[in-house]
């Protein structure tokens, strides 16, 4: 005789168990939290490094901007949400404009080109991830569904 169950909703059920693409929350709320402390190390920069008036603007926006995205992006996955993939990848773009802004910008200072470039590289590699990842999960079951 063969072992087959006799519910086939109970089949259908272990079978869409198998397929969900789950994310864990908490390694992602992990990966929000290090584009949040680059957004900052990049506000901090210009103050720590030799920089032009242009260059502290650019860098204090934009590491105010990712440490607000990436820090609502926490904030939704320490609830058990889903990260938004609007909100990462806004925060990817940021990253990559601080990467190629030291080419477009006088920084003043090598120091505060090469970090503010390896800060944007960080941001722009994580939030896509960020992106990517969020995109492809299924919302948790006890979480609400993605907005």
């Amino acid at each position: 005789m063969s072992e087959t169950p006799t519910d086939p909703e109970a089949n259908r059920t272990a079978e869409t168990d198998r397929h969900r693409n789950t994310l864990n929350t908490d390694t992602m709320q992990w990966v929000s939290a290090i584009v949040a402390l680059a957004g900052l190390g990049l506000v901090a920069y210009p103050f720590i490094f030799e920089s032009t008036d242009t260059a502290t603007w650019n860098d204090t926006l934009t590491g105010t901007g990712i440490f607000l995205l990436a820090g609502y992006n926490f904030y939704r996955l320490s609830k058990d949400r889903l990260a938004s993939v609007g909100v990462a990848s806004l925060a990817a773009v940021l990253g990559l404009w601080a990467l190629v802004s030291p080419a477009v910008i006088e920084m003043g200072s090598s120091e505060l080109a090469m970090t503010t470039a390896g800060g944007g590289l960080l941001v722009a590699a994580l939030s896509a991830y960020n992106a990517y990842a969020n995109s492809k999960a299924d919302a948790p079951d006890h979480a609400h569904a993605r907005a």
